[in-house]
């Protein structure tokens, strides 16, 4: 008996070579290097960012090379010019596959100092230039018979929180509350929705952040290279990823925050301020927060760099994708038989039965 054809709900993402791909922030850092390999790989790219003339410079560079570019001057964190950004993508290159939130800004910082306009301008741009760029992506994506994918750029201080960098640490718990939220809602839509997050990273980020510390904004080590973020990026373009974690030493330190808190509080307070400062270099005065700085850089300025992640490598590879399928079915059957113990329990509890709850031999979510 030939058996019936099974249909897929979630149609497989296009391969990077085949996709129009538009990526936030792409003026200087993670987007800039994510454009640069996209077009490499033969996708046609359409920029966004507040930098006309450093977005200008670099689809000029991306054509000499034999690529395709496109940009669009645009505040993310402006709903009605994301709206404008999306618009031209769309008219320019007949729609896109792939949307990258990658636009960023920070400030280092002692939470009790940060006035409430920095505060504002800070989750404009990180949290909801997020926001406005999922909400024309996904609402061109759901139209695509083919879907297509929906990337946003967290970090490790979207699982943990630096001194320091407070606002920005908060920012990005938004962003994964937002992605996670958004990607349960999108459940039965044809879109891919995943989280990057980027442990430190060698580009201009800390450099563009408004500084009132004594010495240069560094981010601790260990630091990776832009790559590795622009291949994670990639590869959750072609590939459904729900969250990748882009340099072993971010993972470590976030995992420290959550299975040690007390623990890593102490540590991270008496550590993170010197290691987000240069030792002998003077603050500087430029600051992206309220308007665009030099942009046109990948690379940052520390002297210590990671080459690659393995890490990441394994995360983003079919036997990676394997493992997390297998490790995410093995936790649903454990916490499903869970709820199964305990749920006549909470059904007499739902009910307002005047029996007392009985006490159960495991704790709930043991």
């Amino acid at each position: 008996m030939k058996r019936p054809k099974i249909r897929r709900t979630t149609p497989a993402l296009k391969p990077v070579k085949d996709q129009s791909i538009v990526i936030t922030g792409a003026s200087s850092g993670i987007g800039l290097e994510t454009a640069r390999r996209a077009a490499d790989r033969g996708a046609r790219v359409f920029l966004i960012a507040r930098n006309e003339e450093a977005l200008k410079e670099v689809c000029g560079e991306i054509a000499a090379a034999g690529g395709e570019a496109d940009y669009y001057a645009a505040d993310m964190g402006v709903e009605e010019q994301a709206e404008s950004a999306a618009n031209a993508a769309i008219a320019l290159m007949g729609g896109f596959d792939t949307w990258v939130n990658c636009a960023g800004v920070s400030i280092y910082q002692n939470l009790e100092d940060v006035s409430d306009a920095d505060h504002r301008r800070l989750f404009d741009t990180v949290y909801f230039g997020v926001v406005h760029g999922s909400q024309v992506a996904v609402r061109h994506l759901k139209t695509k018979s083919d879907g297509g994918a929906l990337i946003n750029i967290g970090s490790v201080l979207s699982d943990m929180s630096a001194p320091v960098q407070g606002a920005y640490s908060a920012a990005k718990h938004a962003v994964k509350g937002y992605t996670n939220a958004l990607r349960m809602e999108l459940m039965d839509a044809p879109v891919s929705v995943t989280l990057i997050k980027p442990s430190s990273i060698d580009t201009p980020f800390a450099s563009h952040a408004k500084n009132t510390l004594e010495r240069a904004a560094r981010v601790p080590p260990p630091v990776y290279k832009p790559e590795a973020v622009a291949n994670a990026i990639l590869a959750a373009a072609s590939h459904r990823h729900r969250e990748i974690t882009v340099g072993l030493g971010g993972a470590v330190m976030s995992a420290a925050a959550n299975l040690t808190p007390r623990l890593a509080d102490r540590v991270y307070a008496a550590t993170m301020r010197n290691l987000m400062q240069s030792r002998s270099e003077a603050a500087g005065s430029e600051d992206s927060l309220h308007q665009p700085s030099t942009d046109g850089r990948t690379r940052g300025q520390h002297r210590s760099v990671v080459p690659a992640s393995p890490y990441t490598q394994f995360q983003t590879s079919k036997t990676g994708r394997i493992v997390a399928a297998v490790g995410g079915v093995a936790l649903t059957a454990l916490m499903a038989r869970r709820y199964a113990m305990h749920a006549k329990t909470l059904v007499d509890w739902a009910r307002k039965d005047r029996a007392p709850m009985k006490k159960t031999k495991h704790a709930f979510f043991g």
